[in-house]
């Protein structure tokens, strides 16, 4: 996209890089248009099986949005509906993914940053990394479609919880509140990141996949419909599950296709 949004891949894995280190990787209204757009891009392509989020450096994942911006970008309510769009539309994206996503946490994961690690499937972060969303520090709220995500994940109580102290709390605490998936010590997030990632591309990715959309289909309360019932049989009628199958009895282990 550009110098602010980086991609590299390797293999099936692509590394999604927030790409501004001399501000601790703070969001622009343009970053967050633009990790959107390559989440989009990289969720259409089959040959990928995971996806790692990161901030640039080790100092920080994100500490949320740039405050510098808010002069000319969220001075007002008109103006913050249009940047709101933006970030909604990137939340959106983010949870519609068709690959799971790692977020690899160095440092600060603070607001807008812990808005984006909360719409990972899988957060691994260092011990002395720093969580938090002190927003009412600013006389702001989380909006429904950025409140949503953490709700989802701590639940309503360790939400309020966070945003109504705006503290700011250390790895132990935010494994102890289900914030994240993973603490291991500094130096070894980025190879456990790595790891994580690599397990999962190893397994079936149309199983990953439909796991994935079957942990956010549950969080909606609506029931769900014969068809939805119907679709978690759909994977015995895959080219996976067969090689998967044969594999299990020849004790090999399986290359999946994505078919």
């Amino acid at each position: 996209m550009n110098d602010l949004i980086d991609v590299a891949r390797e293999g099936s894995i692509a590394t999604i890089v927030l790409n501004r280190p001399d501000k601790l990787n703070a969001l622009t209204k343009s970053m967050w248009r633009d990790l959107g757009d390559t989440i989009t891009g990289l969720s259409a392509e089959d040959e990928l099986r995971c996806i790692i989020v990161r901030g640039a450096g080790e100092r920080a994942f994100s500490p949320g949005n740039d405050i510098a911006e808010f002069a000319t970008e969220r001075a007002n309510k008109t103006q913050a509906i249009a940047y709101g769009a933006v970030m909604r539309a990137t939340a959106e994206a983010l949870a519609a993914c068709r690959h799971p996503l790692v977020a690899q946490i160095h440092g600060i994961c603070v607001g807008g940053g812990l808005e984006i690690a909360a719409l990972c499937d899988l957060r691994i972060c260092g011990e002395s990394s720093r969580f938090g969303a002190p927003i009412k520090n600013l006389g702001l709220v989380m909006a429904y479609a950025e409140m949503a995500p953490l709700v989802r994940l701590v639940g309503p109580a360790v939400a309020l919880e966070i945003l109504l102290e705006g503290r700011i709390f250390d790895a132990a605490e935010a494994k102890d509140k289900g914030l994240v998936t993973r603490v291991v010590p500094d130096a070894e997030v980025a190879t456990e990141a790595r790891a994580a990632a690599e397990r999962i591309a190893e397994g079936a990715p149309l199983a990953a996949r439909w796991h994935r959309k079957f942990a956010r289909r549950l969080a909606d309360p609506r029931p769900l419909t014969p068809a939805e019932h119907d679709e978690c049989f759909d994977c015995f009628d895959t080219e996976d599950f067969r090689t998967g199958f044969a594999a299990f009895l020849a004790k090999t282990k399986p290359t999946f296709a994505g078919r």
